[in-house]
């Protein structure tokens, strides 16, 4: 059967064999037997809708992916993102604020294991150990086809010795985590030393975080100590900013985030930070310490250095 697969944006997990197209109407010669249009964003929506209406008269259109709120069936290598992305489970058994997985997913599901080597898979540590360890024997077949990444996310607080055994012995070029809420930083501070002393370094950056920002009432000064703890943890870290179902970011936290979404101004950031970590002062007997006033004075000055400075996106 013949599919043309429609996705409104571009992003680097974005098919792009000659049966993809990119946010267009259908072109003279476009023939098909069906027309799907995958959304991942919600704020993608209004477009596609269109989209829909003017593929209509190439072949039937279907309409799916996460934007539309359905459960993704079985994955399909190759379909709905590029040759070498897989996903392995579905679901996540958490249930955090922001996030849309548990509500349209579930909890986990394991799917059959395809062959790849970047994993996008919401929660896999959620996972069974059996499934976990195909997944892992997949990726050690698959090491000279691709680097071995997981883009999708290892929940910290799941990491066992185990795990982290078969992680360094499958050498990936990056690892996620995520500090998304307070109670993730011990966890993540825990992972950091298992992985260092398994012997993963900072300086390889294979070692990332996804570090949640901009939420309502949320500050940048917070962020920013965020930044440095996800750093000191052993992490290179990657601003997500959030968004609600409009799409809409703040311009300043849309500029500010730019410097934590590219590596390579992470990592120079990162070496700033590194030595400028909290050092509470002294005080009293029954005082509480806080952060001492250098560090805040200091990352406040390079904050507005950094928001004068028109750094490139990295999507």
């Amino acid at each position: 059967m013949r599919i043309i697969r429609v996705f409104p944006r571009k992003t680097s997990a974005t098919p792009d064999d000659d049966l993809v197209r990119i946010g267009t109407e259908p072109g003279l010669f476009d023939e098909a037997d069906e027309v799907h249009v995958s959304v991942t964003f919600t704020w993608d929506l209004p477009f596609a809708e269109r989209l829909v209406k003017a593929w209509a008269y190439v072949a039937p259109v279907r309409i799916g992916g996460p934007a539309t709120g359905e459960a993704g069936g079985e994955f399909v290598p190759g379909r709905y993102v590029k040759q070498g992305y897989v996903l392995t489970s579905r679901g996540c058994p958490n249930s955090c604020w922001f996030c849309s997985v548990p509500k349209r997913e579930g909890a986990i599901r394991e799917l059959s294991i395809s062959e790849g080597w970047n994993v996008l898979d919401d929660n896999l540590l959620a996972c069974s150990a059996p499934h976990i360890e195909s997944v892992f024997e997949m990726l050690k077949r698959n090491k000279k086809a691709g680097p071995v990444q997981f883009t999708g996310g290892l929940e910290a607080k799941r990491l066992e010795s185990w795990h982290v055994v078969t992680l360094r012995d499958l050498k990936p070029k990056q690892m996620f985590f995520a500090y998304d809420t307070p109670d993730d930083l011990e966890p993540l501070q825990r992972a950091g030393r298992m992985l260092l002393n398994a012997g993963f370094t900072t300086a390889s950056h294979a070692l990332r975080a996804y570090v949640l920002c901009g939420w309502p009432k949320d500050t940048i000064a917070a962020a920013a100590i965020r930044m440095q703890q996800t750093i000191d943890a052993g992490f290179l870290p990657m601003a997500m900013l959030y968004r609600d179902n409009s799409g809409r970011r703040d311009p300043v936290w849309q500029k500010w985030g730019r410097q934590w979404a590219r590596p390579s101004i992470a990592a120079s950031k990162a070496e700033k930070y590194n030595g400028h970590g909290f050092d509470p002062p002294v005080f009293g007997a029954g005082r509480k310490p806080c952060w001492t006033f250098r560090y805040l004075s200091e990352s406040w000055s390079t904050l507005r250095k950094d928001l004068k400075t028109d750094y490139s996106d990295s999507f």
